[in-house]
């Protein structure tokens, strides 16, 4: 059966309700996976997504910071959040399919402006947060599951994922220590790129925009901070992707874009 699982750090659900239904109804995700929903789970705003279909959600929020979520038109088992680092930051969902297939929503640390963590607490955060992540996932392997991983990892890796490799080295996002890190977490499964498996490394990709840009179109200074993974036994499975660029531009839009991904 086909399967599209969509993930979007949409900076607010409650005040972007509106472009959320309007990917729903264009794009028809089964499964969408947010971040940043910037709401307590008691005011979580269930009833337009459930009136959409979505009737099957998974939820860990806060008030005005982070927050994950998974929204489903299929049945799923959800055991409640997991929490990372000694915080309770509300970073990470995950769920399990009917199939078995266990899907993993993340919202990994910005980390700051400062890419040092002996100066800069935020960032040794987000490299606490990739080693711990990589050590459970390094944990499982070999039991057989079949994963799916998505999220805003706040990482570029490639040198095409950003807009200047060379510029953006000491950049937090693209510096050497993160991407080694996520390249750790990625070899922890074997995990596949579902995205580069259609994109070439050479091509220049972005699932985001700064805010500051007057025009984000025209100067496109993006980076590719927005991920789907899967793990091999789903590789031959992977059917496209779409990054959702025109997003960029709706009404009151994210600095983020939608990816989706289509498996069979």
């Amino acid at each position: 059966m086909a399967l599209r699982i969509a993930t979007w750090n949409i900076n607010s659900v409650r005040l972007r309700m509106p472009l959320l239904l309007r990917l729903m109804q264009e794009q028809q995700p089964d499964i969408i996976c947010l971040q940043e929903t910037k709401v307590e789970d008691d005011k979580f705003p269930f009833e337009p997504i459930r009136a959409a279909g979505y009737v099957h959600t998974a939820i860990a929020g806060m008030k005005s910071y982070n927050g994950v979520a998974i929204l489903s038109r299929r049945p799923f088992a959800f055991e409640g959040p997991r929490h990372w680092c000694d915080k309770e930051d509300c970073r990470h969902v995950s769920v399990t399919l009917e199939d078995g297939t266990e899907v993993n929503n993340f919202y990994i640390p910005a980390g700051g402006d400062i890419p040092d963590p002996e100066k800069n607490d935020k960032f040794a955060h987000k490299l606490r947060f990739l080693r711990e992540i990589t050590g459970w996932f390094e944990s499982v392997k070999g039991d057989g599951k079949r994963r799916v991983l998505v999220g805003d990892l706040n990482i570029a890796p490639l040198e095409h994922d950003v807009w200047s490799h060379k510029q953006l080295l000491d950049v937090v996002s693209h510096t050497p220590v993160e991407v080694d890190l996520l390249g750790k977490l990625q070899s922890s499964l074997g995990w596949v790129d579902a995205v580069r498996h259609f994109v070439p490394e050479t091509e220049k990709l972005y699932s985001w925009w700064s805010y500051r840009a007057k025009d984000w179109e025209a100067s496109d200074r993006g980076r590719r901070l927005d991920h789907v993974w899967v793990t091999p036994d789903l590789a031959p499975t992977l059917a496209g992707q779409t990054i959702l660029k025109p997003a960029r531009g709706w009404e009151k839009a994210s600095d983020h874009v939608p990816v989706l991904v289509d498996l069979n």
